[in-house]
């Protein structure tokens, strides 16, 4: 595991130890929270970056970036098999 620069050992341990407290319903919670969160954020990129893209171009782009090229156009053109 690598480590955080901004963090001090004594605070990553404090960290750690109560990361090892969570049940495993606390921690499905947290991994969720982290994965929408990751997601708002690429999001916000793609929309920084292009700003005249309609939403369905950009979660294609979404797709793509979160499947690669061939994995998102399977799963676009299953769902939009008339395309």
């Amino acid at each position: 595991m690598t480590l955080m620069r901004d963090t001090t050992t004594s605070a990553r341990r404090v960290q750690i130890e109560a990361l090892r407290r969570l049940d495993g319903p606390a921690r499905v919670r947290m991994a969720c929270q982290m994965s929408d969160d990751s997601r708002e954020v690429t999001l916000a990129g793609i929309r920084y970056r292009r700003p005249d893209w309609t939403d369905t171009a950009i979660h294609h782009e979404l797709l793509r970036l979160m499947l690669g090229r061939d994995l998102a156009t399977t799963v676009l053109e299953r769902r939009h098999p008339h395309r």
